[in-house]
């Protein structure tokens, strides 16, 4: 028999069972999502898919169109994007400009146009430097700006060097491809 007055409580015995191992509780999900660390995509302005916009765009920061843009864009300082489900009825003022979807109208890019093999662009486009990949579609002209230092006669003269093409696109073997067709500069 167990004298509960003069006993320690290590000599009662336990009616209780051996404690069980600790389990994890599960994961509470947050209430908002977690908030993301600051980058430069972040930065970036975007047109979504189901957005349509009609009107002047202008800012200080790049531009990702994956809906549809009717107007005109002017972001001198930097990349406009047009990706592969963008819909472009405008004219183009950029640094930079990366072709993958449809644009209809002109585009100036001060450094580099690229268009991609499933871009299109109809319209005149005027770039420093111009990649077109097989497979895209263009039809307008193109005018190359030299951008080397100019020489004395081209001061003289107030001109700089142009580089002028237009551009068909045919598909006679099925496969699209750019045909160079010299335009003079007068023209």
């Amino acid at each position: 028999m167990i004298d509960l007055f003069k006993s320690s409580l290590d000599d009662i015995p336990s009616v209780c069972p051996a404690p069980l191992l600790a389990r994890p509780l599960p994961a509470i999900p947050p209430l908002r999502p977690p908030v993301r660390k600051a980058s430069a995509a972040m930065d970036e302005a975007r047109i979504g898919k189901g957005l349509k916009f009609k009107g002047k765009i202008g800012g200080a920061s790049p531009l990702y169109i994956e809906g549809s843009v009717e107007g005109s864009i002017y972001l001198p300082d930097h990349l406009v994007t047009v990706g592969p489900s963008g819909d472009v009825a405008a004219s183009i003022t950029a640094r930079e400009v990366l072709v993958l979807g449809k644009v209809w109208g002109n585009i100036t890019a001060s450094n580099r146009l690229e268009i991609r093999a499933q871009g299109a662009v109809i319209g005149d486009v005027m770039a420093t430097r111009l990649s077109i990949e097989e497979g895209a579609y263009v039809k307008g002209r193109v005018t190359h700006l030299k951008t080397g230092p100019e020489t004395a006669e081209e001061k003289s003269a107030g001109a700089t060097e142009v580089h002028s093409a237009r551009l068909l696109v045919q598909s006679e073997t099925g496969k699209p491809r750019a045909v160079p067709v010299p335009v003079p500069l007068s023209a």
